[in-house]
Protein backbone atom coordinates (compact mmCIF):
# COMPACT_ATOMS: atom_id res chain seq x y z
CA UNK A 1 0.00 0.00 0.00
CA UNK A 2 2.71 2.62 1.00
CA UNK A 3 4.29 1.53 -2.44
CA UNK A 4 1.14 2.57 -3.85
CA UNK A 5 1.02 5.65 -2.30
CA UNK A 6 4.09 7.12 -3.37
CA UNK A 7 3.92 6.16 -6.43
CA UNK A 8 0.40 7.63 -6.78
CA UNK A 9 2.50 10.77 -5.52
CA UNK A 10 5.39 10.70 -7.40
CA UNK A 11 2.99 10.72 -10.43
CA UNK A 12 1.12 13.47 -9.40
CA UNK A 13 4.63 15.39 -9.15
CA UNK A 14 5.40 14.52 -12.54
CA UNK A 15 2.26 15.73 -13.60
CA UNK A 16 2.62 19.05 -11.68
CA UNK A 17 5.75 19.90 -13.34
CA UNK A 18 6.13 23.52 -14.92
CA UNK A 19 6.09 23.09 -18.62
CA UNK A 20 6.55 25.80 -21.30
CA UNK A 21 2.89 27.20 -22.88
CA UNK A 22 2.47 25.37 -26.15
CA UNK A 23 2.30 28.87 -27.92
CA UNK A 24 4.07 31.82 -26.34
CA UNK A 25 4.78 35.26 -27.60
CA UNK A 26 7.37 35.65 -30.41
CA UNK A 27 9.65 37.95 -27.81
CA UNK A 28 10.47 40.36 -30.75
CA UNK A 29 8.27 42.46 -32.49
CA UNK A 30 9.32 43.45 -35.98
CA UNK A 31 11.53 41.84 -38.84
CA UNK A 32 13.45 38.70 -37.53
CA UNK A 33 16.09 36.32 -38.74
CA UNK A 34 17.07 33.24 -37.15
CA UNK A 35 18.32 29.53 -37.15
CA UNK A 36 17.76 27.00 -34.62
CA UNK A 37 21.53 27.78 -32.83
CA UNK A 38 20.77 26.17 -29.42
CA UNK A 39 23.74 23.85 -28.67
CA UNK A 40 26.29 25.79 -30.86
CA UNK A 41 30.21 25.85 -29.38
CA UNK A 42 31.23 29.24 -28.12
CA UNK A 43 34.15 30.08 -26.10
CA UNK A 44 31.94 30.15 -23.09
CA UNK A 45 30.53 26.69 -23.58
CA UNK A 46 27.43 25.62 -25.64
CA UNK A 47 24.96 28.18 -26.85
CA UNK A 48 22.05 28.27 -24.46
CA UNK A 49 19.44 29.93 -26.77
CA UNK A 50 18.81 31.31 -29.95
CA UNK A 51 19.62 34.42 -31.41
CA UNK A 52 17.10 36.71 -32.74
CA UNK A 53 18.74 39.01 -35.13
CA UNK A 54 16.71 42.08 -35.48
CA UNK A 55 17.11 46.21 -35.78
CA UNK A 56 18.82 47.40 -32.90
CA UNK A 57 16.02 49.24 -30.38
CA UNK A 58 13.23 46.87 -31.73
CA UNK A 59 10.73 46.28 -29.07
CA UNK A 60 11.01 43.04 -26.96
CA UNK A 61 8.02 41.88 -25.45
CA UNK A 62 6.81 39.11 -22.75
CA UNK A 63 6.65 35.98 -24.19
CA UNK A 64 3.83 35.27 -21.36
CA UNK A 65 2.35 37.31 -18.00
CA UNK A 66 4.85 36.92 -15.42
CA UNK A 67 7.43 39.34 -13.18
CA UNK A 68 10.42 40.94 -14.48
CA UNK A 69 13.37 41.11 -12.84
CA UNK A 70 17.00 43.24 -13.86
CA UNK A 71 20.08 41.82 -14.34
CA UNK A 72 22.35 44.54 -15.21
CA UNK A 73 26.44 43.23 -14.12
CA UNK A 74 26.91 40.94 -16.26
CA UNK A 75 30.20 41.74 -19.38
CA UNK A 76 29.06 38.50 -21.24
CA UNK A 77 25.20 39.60 -21.41
CA UNK A 78 25.65 43.09 -21.40
CA UNK A 79 21.73 44.74 -20.39
CA UNK A 80 19.51 41.73 -19.17
CA UNK A 81 16.15 40.48 -17.70
CA UNK A 82 14.48 37.63 -16.60
CA UNK A 83 11.41 36.85 -17.50
CA UNK A 84 9.40 34.83 -14.35
CA UNK A 85 6.56 33.62 -16.32
CA UNK A 86 3.42 32.39 -14.76
CA UNK A 87 3.77 29.12 -16.02
CA UNK A 88 6.88 28.82 -14.05
CA UNK A 89 8.85 29.15 -16.76
CA UNK A 90 11.69 31.42 -16.65
CA UNK A 91 13.04 33.31 -19.74
CA UNK A 92 16.34 35.15 -19.81
CA UNK A 93 16.36 38.36 -22.67
CA UNK A 94 20.16 39.26 -23.31
CA UNK A 95 22.43 41.89 -25.17
CA UNK A 96 19.44 44.80 -24.67
CA UNK A 97 20.36 48.13 -26.41
CA UNK A 98 22.75 50.16 -24.17
CA UNK A 99 23.12 53.10 -27.27
CA UNK A 100 21.69 56.29 -26.90
CA UNK A 101 21.53 56.70 -30.51
CA UNK A 102 21.39 54.74 -33.31
CA UNK A 103 25.03 53.90 -33.75
CA UNK A 104 26.83 51.62 -31.23
CA UNK A 105 28.09 54.49 -28.51
CA UNK A 106 27.98 52.76 -25.81
CA UNK A 107 26.66 55.78 -23.56
CA UNK A 108 23.68 54.47 -22.45
CA UNK A 109 23.47 52.52 -18.95
CA UNK A 110 20.88 49.16 -17.71
CA UNK A 111 17.99 51.67 -16.91
CA UNK A 112 14.55 52.21 -18.11
CA UNK A 113 14.07 54.15 -20.93
CA UNK A 114 17.66 52.46 -22.41
CA UNK A 115 17.42 48.90 -21.86
CA UNK A 116 14.35 48.34 -20.32
CA UNK A 117 10.56 49.72 -20.86
CA UNK A 118 9.39 48.72 -17.43
CA UNK A 119 10.66 49.03 -14.16
CA UNK A 120 12.53 46.33 -12.03
CA UNK A 121 10.15 44.07 -10.56
CA UNK A 122 7.03 45.31 -12.82
CA UNK A 123 4.36 42.89 -13.28
CA UNK A 124 3.55 42.44 -17.05
CA UNK A 125 1.14 41.00 -19.24
CA UNK A 126 1.93 38.57 -22.39
CA UNK A 127 3.04 40.74 -25.33
CA UNK A 128 3.54 43.57 -23.35
CA UNK A 129 7.19 45.56 -24.39
CA UNK A 130 9.62 45.48 -21.92
CA UNK A 131 12.59 46.37 -23.47
CA UNK A 132 14.58 47.54 -26.76
CA UNK A 133 16.96 44.80 -28.69
CA UNK A 134 20.62 46.13 -28.57
CA UNK A 135 24.43 44.53 -29.08
CA UNK A 136 25.34 44.93 -25.38
CA UNK A 137 28.14 43.02 -23.56
CA UNK A 138 30.03 40.82 -25.61
CA UNK A 139 27.81 41.51 -28.31
CA UNK A 140 29.08 44.90 -28.61
CA UNK A 141 29.80 45.87 -32.31
CA UNK A 142 28.41 42.77 -33.98
CA UNK A 143 24.59 42.77 -34.87
CA UNK A 144 22.19 43.93 -32.67
CA UNK A 145 20.15 40.88 -31.79
CA UNK A 146 18.00 39.21 -28.95
CA UNK A 147 19.45 36.24 -27.14
CA UNK A 148 16.21 34.52 -25.70
CA UNK A 149 16.67 31.82 -23.12
CA UNK A 150 13.70 29.43 -22.16
CA UNK A 151 14.33 27.87 -18.83
CA UNK A 152 11.16 25.81 -18.07
CA UNK A 153 10.72 25.66 -14.37
CA UNK A 154 13.79 27.79 -13.80
CA UNK A 155 15.63 25.03 -14.62
CA UNK A 156 18.55 24.07 -17.00
CA UNK A 157 17.72 25.68 -20.60
CA UNK A 158 16.11 23.94 -23.75
CA UNK A 159 15.83 24.98 -27.34
CA UNK A 160 13.44 28.02 -27.53
CA UNK A 161 13.38 26.71 -31.09
CA UNK A 162 10.38 24.64 -31.07
CA UNK A 163 8.46 26.99 -28.94
CA UNK A 164 9.57 30.26 -31.27
CA UNK A 165 7.96 28.21 -34.42
CA UNK A 166 4.86 28.15 -33.11
CA UNK A 167 4.66 31.46 -30.98
CA UNK A 168 2.38 34.40 -32.01
CA UNK A 169 3.93 36.75 -33.86
CA UNK A 170 2.89 40.77 -32.76
CA UNK A 171 2.08 43.11 -35.89
CA UNK A 172 2.78 45.90 -33.02
CA UNK A 173 3.60 46.22 -29.49
CA UNK A 174 1.78 48.80 -27.08
CA UNK A 175 0.77 49.41 -23.71
CA UNK A 176 -2.39 47.84 -22.92
CA UNK A 177 -5.48 49.60 -23.13
CA UNK A 178 -3.44 52.65 -24.88
CA UNK A 179 -5.19 53.72 -28.61
CA UNK A 180 -3.88 51.95 -31.82
CA UNK A 181 -5.10 51.83 -35.58
CA UNK A 182 -3.39 49.38 -38.28
CA UNK A 183 -3.22 50.03 -42.03
CA UNK A 184 -2.96 46.48 -43.71
CA UNK A 185 -1.85 46.38 -47.44
CA UNK A 186 -2.57 43.09 -49.41
CA UNK A 187 -5.14 41.32 -51.81
CA UNK A 188 -8.69 39.76 -50.86
CA UNK A 189 -8.94 36.17 -50.12
CA UNK A 190 -12.71 36.29 -49.61
CA UNK A 191 -15.23 38.81 -49.08
CA UNK A 192 -18.51 38.72 -47.22
CA UNK A 193 -21.12 41.72 -46.37
CA UNK A 194 -19.42 41.97 -42.64
CA UNK A 195 -16.15 40.09 -42.95
CA UNK A 196 -12.72 40.26 -45.19
CA UNK A 197 -10.19 38.13 -45.08
CA UNK A 198 -6.76 39.90 -46.54
CA UNK A 199 -3.83 38.06 -47.66
CA UNK A 200 -1.63 40.96 -45.67
CA UNK A 201 1.64 41.81 -47.16
CA UNK A 202 2.39 45.14 -45.29
CA UNK A 203 1.04 46.19 -41.66
CA UNK A 204 1.76 49.94 -40.51
CA UNK A 205 0.93 50.65 -36.80
CA UNK A 206 0.10 53.65 -35.33
CA UNK A 207 0.93 55.88 -33.54
CA UNK A 208 4.10 53.50 -33.36
CA UNK A 209 4.72 53.70 -36.94
CA UNK A 210 6.37 50.24 -37.33
CA UNK A 211 5.88 48.54 -40.46
CA UNK A 212 6.14 45.00 -41.24
CA UNK A 213 6.80 43.79 -44.54
CA UNK A 214 6.42 40.57 -46.13
CA UNK A 215 3.89 39.03 -44.06
CA UNK A 216 2.41 36.64 -46.15
CA UNK A 217 -0.47 36.49 -43.35
CA UNK A 218 -4.39 36.03 -44.25
CA UNK A 219 -5.95 38.51 -41.48
CA UNK A 220 -9.81 38.75 -41.22
CA UNK A 221 -11.40 42.05 -40.48
CA UNK A 222 -15.05 42.41 -38.96
CA UNK A 223 -17.03 45.29 -41.60
CA UNK A 224 -19.73 47.21 -39.66
CA UNK A 225 -22.24 49.38 -41.84
CA UNK A 226 -20.56 52.22 -41.14
CA UNK A 227 -17.14 51.14 -42.81
CA UNK A 228 -16.59 53.36 -45.76
CA UNK A 229 -15.68 51.07 -49.21
CA UNK A 230 -14.15 52.27 -52.13
CA UNK A 231 -12.56 51.70 -55.79
CA UNK A 232 -9.77 53.29 -57.12
CA UNK A 233 -9.77 52.17 -60.68
CA UNK A 234 -10.74 52.94 -63.14
CA UNK A 235 -11.83 56.12 -61.00
CA UNK A 236 -12.20 56.77 -56.99
CA UNK A 237 -15.93 56.47 -56.14
CA UNK A 238 -17.68 54.58 -53.36
CA UNK A 239 -19.11 51.08 -53.77
CA UNK A 240 -22.22 49.75 -51.81
CA UNK A 241 -20.58 46.70 -50.05
CA UNK A 242 -17.26 45.01 -49.94
CA UNK A 243 -18.60 41.56 -51.63
CA UNK A 244 -17.89 43.43 -54.81
CA UNK A 245 -14.67 42.33 -54.29
CA UNK A 246 -12.97 39.53 -55.84
CA UNK A 247 -10.31 37.27 -55.19
CA UNK A 248 -6.63 38.38 -55.70
CA UNK A 249 -7.73 41.90 -55.74
CA UNK A 250 -5.27 44.79 -54.17
CA UNK A 251 -6.96 46.02 -50.96
CA UNK A 252 -5.75 48.54 -48.59
CA UNK A 253 -7.81 48.23 -44.87
CA UNK A 254 -7.77 51.09 -42.05
CA UNK A 255 -8.52 49.75 -39.41
CA UNK A 256 -10.64 51.74 -36.60
CA UNK A 257 -8.69 53.07 -33.36
CA UNK A 258 -9.28 50.79 -30.43
CA UNK A 259 -7.64 49.84 -27.44
CA UNK A 260 -4.82 47.64 -27.02
CA UNK A 261 -5.15 43.83 -26.68
CA UNK A 262 -3.43 40.77 -26.81
CA UNK A 263 -6.01 39.62 -29.18
CA UNK A 264 -5.99 42.89 -31.49
CA UNK A 265 -1.66 42.67 -31.15
CA UNK A 266 -2.03 38.80 -32.80
CA UNK A 267 -4.80 40.12 -35.27
CA UNK A 268 -6.93 37.04 -33.73
CA UNK A 269 -9.58 36.17 -36.14
CA UNK A 270 -12.87 39.01 -36.38
CA UNK A 271 -11.28 41.40 -33.56
CA UNK A 272 -9.96 44.22 -36.02
CA UNK A 273 -12.47 45.93 -37.79
CA UNK A 274 -12.24 47.84 -40.54
CA UNK A 275 -12.94 51.76 -41.16
CA UNK A 276 -11.90 52.25 -44.41
CA UNK A 277 -11.72 49.26 -47.51
CA UNK A 278 -10.08 50.69 -50.27
CA UNK A 279 -9.90 47.83 -53.55
CA UNK A 280 -7.33 48.29 -56.17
Amino acid sequence: MLAVLLGAVAGTARAAAPKVPDHIVFPVVGPVQYVDDFGAPRSGGAHQGNDLMSAKRSPAVAAEAGTVKYWTTSRSAGCMLYLYGQSGTVYYYIHLNNDLTLKNDNRGKCVKGTAYTVGNGARVQAGQQIAYVGDSGDANGLASHLHFEVHPGGGRAVSPYPYLQKAYKLLFAAKAGAPFSLTLTGTVASAAADRLVVNVATSQAWPSGLTLTKLNRPIAVTVPATALVQTIAPTLRTVASVTLATKGQKVVVWTQPAPTTLKAQRADDGVLTSALIQLG
